[in-house]
């Protein structure tokens, strides 16, 4: 039985803690030794996700600073497992006592509960998008990695037509575009083990995330075959392609284009209005609006987006050494 926390398989991370325990944290795994890591950076990228920035983001002010327990020693990396936690400094469990025995729409306190018969209510417990900061983290770690080896990523958010005005209280979705450059070719696993398949479960992993699409994607369906064919060439020295309609992954592999993909991700189901829910016996109950939560989640998405793109490129790039003498 595969109990889903890791992610990964030469380098991995697995994660723990639920929205308003003490801490959230995480294991990796498969960092190579000799690495030198830039701190500073880390604290970067963990400031583009953290909350209590303002605008449409949730007022929960967590600072997100990383503990850092095992497995790098005067910013060098060991290559022993690297263990860290991030403490919850403002959690207010409390504003979630209404919600103890009440389900609400679109969230999963009923499927956790079926599946459990117990969850932790308090701000969505493990479902909750605080999980993600462990992804940043392991995520930053990689990026740094990758950039030696010539790979960037770069995530950017693709604003949903709606109006931040339209309806106080409500919230919105969006979608998120990302691209992965310097993967050279013959990254990735045939079969079930294809990139594209990789990133597409790493990615719908995210909390909101209902939609993924890589290359030309859904628009595929809107073009003949005559129109979308990625025709080869051979420039400054090497084979590539005219164009880029497969989004860097042909057969699962990477071809060497940029990799291209997007993610959609569904308006934040909890609204700062009354909404209507049953509780645990199959009674209807009117939900009133109370904690802290995002309007609009897809900004402070980006850096996982990125993450999860960093965690899977990189445990592909480590596996593709071992593909060939």
């Amino acid at each position: 039985m595969a109990i889903k926390n890791r992610i990964g398989n030469l380098y991995s991370l697995t994660s723990f803690g639920e929205s308003h325990g003490p801490a959230i944290g995480g294991v990796i795994d498969g960092m190579p030794a000799g690495v030198t890591i830039d701190m500073e950076q880390l604290k970067r990228e963990m400031a583009r996700r953290r909350p209590g920035q303002g605008g449409m983001t949730s007022a929960r002010n967590e600072l997100d600073e990383v503990e850092i327990l095992s497995g790098i020693m005067d910013g060098v990396t060991l290559g022993t497992p690297i263990g860290f936690i991030i403490r919850n400094r403002d959690q207010h469990p409390e504003d979630y006592d209404h919600l103890k025995n009440v389900f609400r729409p679109s969230h999963a306190d009923f499927t956790y509960h079926a599946k459990y018969g117990i969850r932790d209510h308090r701000g969505g417990g493990r479902a909750s998008a605080r999980e993600t900061a462990a992804r940043v983290v392991a995520g930053a770690l990689a990026k740094q990695v990758l950039d030696k080896m010539g790979i960037t990523i770069a995530g950017e958010a693709v604003m949903s037509e709606l109006s931040s005005n339209d309806s106080a209280g409500d919230t919105m979705g969006g979608i998120l575009k990302c691209v992965i450059r310097g993967v050279p070719p013959g990254i990735g696993e045939t079969v079930f083990g294809k990139l594209s398949a990789q990133l597409a479960e790493a990615m719908m992993s995210i909390p909101a995330a209902k939609g993924f699409e890589i290359g030309l994607g859904f628009d595929f369906v809107n073009h003949r075959g005559s129109e979308v064919l990625d025709k080869w060439t051979f420039k400054d020295g090497k084979i590539t392609t005219q164009t880029n309609f497969s989004g860097g992954i042909q057969g699962g592999i990477s071809n060497g284009n940029d990799i291209c993909f997007s993610v959609a991700f569904k308006p934040v189901a909890t609204l700062m209005q009354p909404v209507e829910g049953i509780d645990n016996e199959g009674n209807p109950v009117t939900i009133e609006p109370r904690g802290r939560h995002d309007a609009y989640v897809v900004p402070r998405a980006v850096p996982v987006v990125e993450a999860m793109a960093a965690i899977v490129t990189l445990d592909n790039v480590l596996i593709g050494r071992a593909s060939r003498l």
